[in-house]
This record gives C-alpha cells, sequence and structure tokens, in this order.
C-alpha cells in the first residue's frame, strides 16, 4: 500500500457501453465528443480516460479503426497528459476472441479486461495468461476487472499459480453492477479490504450513484486510485444531475484534496501504477 498521502489517478469513464443521449445529452459517443471530454477531464484533474467506442447508431462497438480514430482525435486534443484506455467489455454482444483480438489489432497503452469475460472458468485460464503475456511483451498495459471479492481470491490464487506474467498487476473493484438504480456506499470496498483478502498494490474503486464521490474518496484514503464518470454515474455528489464528466472528475478531485492529497498526472500513473 503506498504511503498516505499518495498522488490519487484520477480515471474518467464518459461514456460506457450502454448510455446514450436519451440518457444524457453530453454524454460522448463519437471520437470528437470524446476528445473534447478528455480536454475537459485533464483540466479538471483527470490522468486516464477509459473509452468505449460507438457505432454510427450509438452502439457498443469493439472495433479496431474505430478505437484509431478515437485514440487519434483524443491524442491531438491532449497529446500525452492522459493516460488512453480502451475497453474489451463484452457488454452482451462479443465473445471471447473478439475482445482479445480487438486489443491484439490497435496495441493501445492500456486496456482494461473483465475477469469474469476473459477467464470466465478454469478451462479458459491459460488462454488468458498467454493473451496477459503478450500485453507484457507489447507494453500494453492491464486492468482487471473485479465484481466481487470472490474474483479477487480467484485472480490471486491464478497468481500464486504462476499464470499472471506480472509481478503484480492493476485491478478495478467495482462497487454494484449495472441494475436500474444501483447506488454504491463506501462501505460496499471494505469486502474487497478485509484482512483475508489478497492485496494488490495498484487497485482502484469505482461506484455507481450519487455517492460516487464518497467511494472514491474512501478508496484513496485507503490506499487506491479512482474512476468517475457517466459510465457508472450520473449524478453529482448533492442527487443533482452532473453537468458533464469533468464535474464529476471536478468532485472528486475536490474530494480527494480535502483529505491531504492531491491527483496524479498520466506521467506519474505511467511510472508508478502501470510501469514501475
Amino acid at each position: 500500500m503506498p504511503d498516505f498521502p499518495h498522488p490519487v489517478a484520477i480515471a474518467v469513464a464518459p461514456n460506457g457501453g450502454r448510455r446514450v443521449k436519451t440518457d444524457h445529452p453530453a454524454i460522448p459517443l463519437t471520437a470528437a465528443e470524446l476528445a473534447e471530454t478528455a480536454a475537459e477531464c485533464l483540466e479538471a484533474g483527470a490522468a486516464m480516460i477509459h473509452v468505449h467506442a460507438r457505432d454510427a447508431a450509438g452502439r457498443h462497438l469493439l472495433d479496431a479503426a474505430a478505437y484509431r480514430e478515437t485514440l487519434a482525435a483524443i491524442k491531438a486534443a491532449v497529446g500525452d497528459k492522459l493516460l488512453v484506455q480502451i475497453t474489451t467489455e463484452a457488454v452482451g454482444i462479443y465473445e471471447r476472441a473478439a475482445q482479445m483480438e480487438v486489443v491484439r489489432e490497435v496495441r493501445p497503452e492500456a486496456a482494461s479486461l473483465a475477469l469474469r469475460e476473459l477467464a470466465p472458468d478454469a478451462a479458459s485460464e491459460a488462454d488468458f495468461s498467454r493473451f496477459l503475456a503478450w500485453m507484457r511483451s507489447e507494453r500494453v498495459a492491464p486492468q482487471i476487472i473485479l465484481y466481487t471479492p470472490d474474483e479477487a481470491m480467484r485472480l490471486d490464487a491464478m497468481r500464486r499459480r504462476g499464470l499472471i506474467p506480472f509481478d503484480d498487476i492493476p485491478v478495478l473493484y467495482v462497487l454494484g453492477r449495472y441494475t436500474a438504480g444501483q447506488t454504491s456506499q463506501p462501505a460496499d470496498l471494505l469486502p474487497f479490504l478485509a484482512p483475508e483478502m489478497p492485496r494488490f498494490a495498484h487497485w482502484s474503486v469505482c461506484a455507481f450513484g450519487r455517492y460516487e464521490a464518497a467511494c472514491v474518496a474512501a478508496g484513496a484514503l485507503f490506499g487506491g486510485h479512482v474512476r468517475v464518470g457517466f459510465e457508472n454515474n450520473l449524478s453529482m455528489p448533492d442527487g443533482g444531475l452532473a453537468p458533464s464528466n469533468a464535474a464529476l472528475v471536478e468532485a472528486a478531485a475536490g474530494a480527494i484534496a480535502s483529505s491531504g492529497m492531491r491527483a496524479a498526472t498520466a506521467d506519474e500513473l505511467r511510472a508508478a501504477w502501470i510501469w514501475p
């Protein structure tokens, strides 16, 4: 666990794979909109942006060309001042092979991988291990998404069996599920941090609903990094509708600052969180 206080990397997940303009008119769906959002969130304190590409109808898309267009637009807007992470999330559409193939084709700086999707059972673990080894050889930084403490235990067991080719691998603890009305609470983090749980040196937390800022502040206080944004939450801490993703980043940065910490830069994230 890092010393306290420590620089806290704020990631923004501005669109996800489900919400559209009827959910919030400011949700970014196109490459140009994501680039504009990236610049606004950088100014608000973000170090990383987690992006989902969409097709012309606004539907979730795992497509190399779409990702390249989005990554190029974001780089034109912010240069290297944000670490850009692509998703491999299935959203009920894609199979494991396609999820891994898009990473191989794009070779992004970073990609998020849900353990339950890419290694759903023992039979898939060796293939997942080979994919992680490829990511390490290509310096594509993984972040493993964990929805339950049991998944954290399973990832640790895989690590102890030599299936995770990293000394320590970044993880994201998700406090809740993609369900209507889901509202996470800071106490939802505690099962992931219980004494009997495995320890990952580089972990982040994301939450659903209006207590997002409180949840991520709790995560930062316990030594983690944080993710906020319209993918999981549309509300400000007071319950009002957030005007933008940048407003949620600013709220998280404020909560972190009021706890005696500061937001990390992308270069600090790259140096300490991804590739020590």
